[in-house]
């Protein structure tokens, strides 16, 4: 496809977009979710950009063609060095040119050696449907998942190869629910939690529920993450030490047994919290990662008293989203 697109001027034509029609069947088949047009659009937006990654030909095709253009202008002047019709203007490339133009409206024409560069066509086109999505989504909830999308690191799990000797290998629920709160589709259907709340088509009532399990798998896990991984590197830590006691009598998650720095131990405590939760919306609509960086700060000031005999930091985690750790 990549090489019809860049060899032949084939914007605009019907069957790129029933193609694109086919690979939509086939996403929804695959992570079974019903997507809308704005959230196909979404889809296929980068990853980096909290999306799927799956590119439309019809919003690449006229990119391809130009770079291409461009970059074998010169290989195509000296083949037709002796041709009457050198001198004449490729309509082909001038269409792509116009087709372009009328999807980024007032962005300027790449020229020199960028227009050589498919990204350099490319990313105005996706700065119009990045604009596009970004306008049709004025719901606080919306806006709070798309920057929780694009913040670093929420989309590797996009890139990992799913081997399943190394735990990476995710099945088809967790797909189906990871994929769906990444894009705002809908993941179950509406019904009533056994803590009295209405649960939405959406789920996202389950992430935060204190009535639930999830929080508390997801805090185990974490913190037998960074408990394995000091391990792993021979240094001895124990879970929930006893003696280590904060204002309120809880302990800390974990603490080192030899001195990690000035002959102070280390210690860490895993909180969970969920960018979707409705109280915080007010700043996880504007600021990416205001929810863990709020949670943090309040667990710096309950472990305040532990400063002086202990080095505690912080590790920035962020699963999958749009729940978010410290």
């Amino acid at each position: 496809m990549m090489h019809t697109m860049c060899c032949s001027p084939c914007a605009n034509r019907p069957a790129f977009t029933e193609y694109d029609n086919l690979v939509r069947t086939g996403i929804c088949a695959t992570i079974n979710l019903d997507l809308s047009d704005l959230q196909w659009l979404q889809a296929s937006l980068p990853v980096k950009e909290g999306r799927l990654g799956v590119r439309l030909v019809t919003s690449l095709a006229p990119s391809a063609f130009l770079a291409s253009a461009a970059s074998t202008d010169v290989l195509q002047q000296q083949l037709l060095l002796h041709s009457p019709t050198v001198a004449t203007t490729d309509t082909a490339v001038s269409l792509a040119k116009n087709i372009w133009s009328s999807v980024v409206h007032n962005s300027p024409l790449s020229t020199g050696l960028s227009a050589h560069k498919q990204s350099a066509w490319d990313k105005p086109i996706m700065a119009s449907e990045r604009l596009e999505l970004n306008n049709s989504l004025s719901n606080p909830a919306d806006q709070a998942r798309l920057l929780a999308t694009t913040s670093p690191h929420t989309g590797d799990w996009l890139y990992a190869l799913p081997l399943s000797g190394c735990g990476l290998r995710v099945d088809n629920p967790a797909v189906h629910v990871a994929v769906g709160l990444r894009l705002g589709a809908n993941i179950c259907e509406p019904h009533q939690c056994p803590c009295g709340a209405t649960v939405d088509a959406k789920g996202l009532h389950r992430l935060s529920c204190k009535g639930g399990s999830g929080r508390s798998v997801r805090h185990h896990a974490l913190n037998d993450l960074v408990w394995r991984a000091l391990s792993k590197a021979d240094i001895p830590a124990t879970k929930e030490p006893s003696g280590m006691l904060r204002t309120d009598g809880k302990r800390p998650d974990d603490v080192t047994l030899l001195p990690w720095k000035n002959g102070r131990c280390a210690t860490w405590d895993v909180t969970v919290t969920d960018t979707m939760t409705q109280s915080y919306f007010h700043n996880t609509s504007r600021t990416a990662g205001s929810a863990a960086e709020t949670a943090a700060g309040r667990k710096t000031a309950k472990y305040a008293s532990l400063v002086p005999t202990c080095v505690l930091f912080q590790l920035p985690w962020k699963p999958w989203e749009p729940s978010t750790a410290t």
